[in-house]
């Protein structure tokens, strides 16, 4: 438990049975009336964010959200297996909890998995990632870098944007959180 003082940014509360993050949150304290703190909080399982206002000095619920460096090594079907890099465990995820993440990860990859009561809840991946380009159009001669950009398949098998001077089988950094093509590696 924790009072509306003791609230941060990251904290996870657990509110009407659903795990909710702390993405901002601010103190007001208007000229007439009691101080409330107002918050936006993030959906862990959904994603979703609401604004919500709570009255200062009531209690809330927290979740302890465990954060664990894990490897992911390989696909079983619909199913993800990693691996908890300290004590060797394996834990199966499925399809819907990796999101994503499955867009940027290959195999033996490590990653930071989300853990709640031992139920794994999203996979957290590094800021980016450097790929191989498995396929893509070839450039023309005299393309710039600002002159556009064309479609390339991953080795993940996700597609991205890059610029038209990129060729098949380089390796590129890649933004995880928008997909975005960020320079070559």
């Amino acid at each position: 438990m924790a009072t509306t003082n003791e609230l941060k940014n990251g904290m996870v509360l657990n509110l009407d049975g659903q795990l909710w993050n702390i993405i901002d949150f601010q103190h007001v304290k208007p000229g007439k009336g009691g101080a409330f703190v107002r918050t936006k909080l993030k959906n862990v399982l959904s994603g979703k964010v609401v604004d919500r206002t709570f009255n200062a000095g009531v209690k809330l619920e927290t979740a302890q959200v465990d954060k664990r460096d894990m490897q992911y090594l390989y696909k079983d079907g619909e199913d993800w297996v990693f691996m908890d890099t300290t004590n060797y465990d394996q834990i199966t995820i499925s399809n819907a909890t990796v999101g994503d993440a499955s867009n940027y990860m290959l195999e033996n990859q490590e990653v930071m998995v989300a853990m709640h009561e031992g139920n794994p809840l999203y996979i957290e991946m590094p800021a980016n990632v450097e790929l191989t380009i498995e396929y893509t159009e070839p450039g023309l001669q005299g393309d710039r870098s600002n002159a556009g950009s064309k479609s390339a398949k991953l080795e993940t098998g996700f597609e991205i944007q890059v610029p038209l001077f990129i060729n098949q089988g380089e390796k590129v950094r890649v933004d995880t959180r928008d997909g975005s093509y960020l320079g070559r590696a």
